[in-house]
């Protein structure tokens, strides 16, 4: 059954895992497709770039342009404002984790 609601959870969470693995490193959008499927997370590009651009407007990642092997990439990001963000996000992950 696909809610709404369940809609909005599922797209915090693929947020979250987007801000931990671009504070990590930059990240491209197929690469972090594969990386939500290989989490079990079955998702088009259609729900992940809406994310990425969504999370870019409310200045949590940034963007740039790269050629890498003949190909343009967009990589992603966080800002200081994605960072700390993830902190806040993380105390809350575990605290639902450790109840649920």
């Amino acid at each position: 059954m696909n809610t709404p609601l369940k809609r909005k959870l599922f797209n915090a969470f693929i947020s979250i895992h987007i801000l931990h693995h671009a504070q990590e490193e930059p990240i491209f959008g197929s690469w972090m497709m594969e990386e939500l499927n290989r989490h079990g997370y079955d998702m088009s590009y259609g729900t992940l770039y809406p994310l990425l651009h969504s999370l870019e407007k409310d200045g949590l990642l940034v963007s740039e342009e790269s050629v890498v092997e003949g190909k343009r990439r967009i990589l992603y990001r966080t800002t200081p404002l994605g960072d700390e963000t993830l902190i806040e996000l993380r105390h809350y992950v575990k605290e639902l984790t450790r109840e649920v």
